[in-house]
């Protein structure tokens, strides 16, 4: 496998790939327990972002589309099974710019997943000052309650934290909205019902992205909810592998 995409569990016989974004600060070993329950179903790929785990010594991504260029071009062999995208939060838009991209070269997924973020199309809330203080990082780690308070106040840890979390706010302060035809696939938002960054009328707007089939599910939980809900999210992976009759309801 290369710099780029990770694959703890290999499923070649899987009926699908699952290409997988973390979020801002994450990286691809928070994905281990999303693998393993998606594993009967879909191999996992799961994108590193340079800059950390065993990408530290790498310069960070400057611009999200750097990224997504850089994922196109490191996709392994699919061996002829349909590729899903997922990302969580910054993850969801570089899932969703990859899936324009994929669609415009006339390689369309056979689905979109995205996760604790509202549409791309609606203006982003700052905030966070550009560039934040270390104190306003911590704030936004808290208030989604994505570290434990203990890690928060050790100061080793937040060393290396911190800096791939600043980089990626970076990309997020760069990036600007460019309108685009809607992409066909289906489109399959999720939601924690106490996430005090994304509101569900926010995530509703991701309808908007896609003249195929829209699901919205809105789940017990905040910011991180997925964590809590993996089975459930395995059930929707499932209900999307092209060939497959079922399909799971709003």
């Amino acid at each position: 496998m290369n710099n780029w995409i990770r694959c703890f569990r290999p499923a070649p016989g899987a009926g699908a790939q699952l290409l997988c974004f973390p979020h801002a600060g994450g990286s691809a070993t928070g994905y281990h327990p999303l693998s393993t329950q998606v594993a009967g179903t879909a191999e996992t790929l799961i994108v590193q972002y340079p800059g950390r785990h065993d990408r530290i010594g790498e310069p960070f991504a400057e611009r999200l589309v750097d990224v997504v260029d850089a994922v196109l071009a490191s996709l392994p062999t699919s061996g002829g099974r349909p590729l899903m995208l997922f990302g969580h939060s910054m993850g969801a838009l570089l899932a969703f710019e990859t899936a324009r991209r994929l669609a415009a070269e006339g390689r369309e997924p056979a689905a979109l997943f995205v996760s604790g973020s509202e549409a791309p199309s609606l203006p982003r809330q700052a905030r966070l000052p550009c560039p934040p203080s270390d104190e306003d990082l911590i704030g936004e780690l808290r208030l989604l309650s994505g570290t434990d308070e203990e890690l928060l106040a050790d100061p080793e840890i937040l060393q290396l934290a911190l800096p791939p979390l600043r980089a990626d706010f970076r990309m997020l302060f760069s990036r600007t909205h460019v309108p685009g035809p809607p992409l066909r696939c289906p489109v399959v938002a999720l939601t924690g019902e106490s996430d005090p960054r994304v509101s569900v009328e926010g995530v509703q707007a991701w309808e908007r992205e896609t003249g195929g089939s829209f699901e919205r599910h809105v789940l017990p939980g905040g910011h991180f909810f997925l964590g809590d809900h993996l089975a459930r999210f395995a059930e929707l992976v499932a209900a999307y592998v092209p060939g497959r009759a079922a399909r799971t309801g709003v």
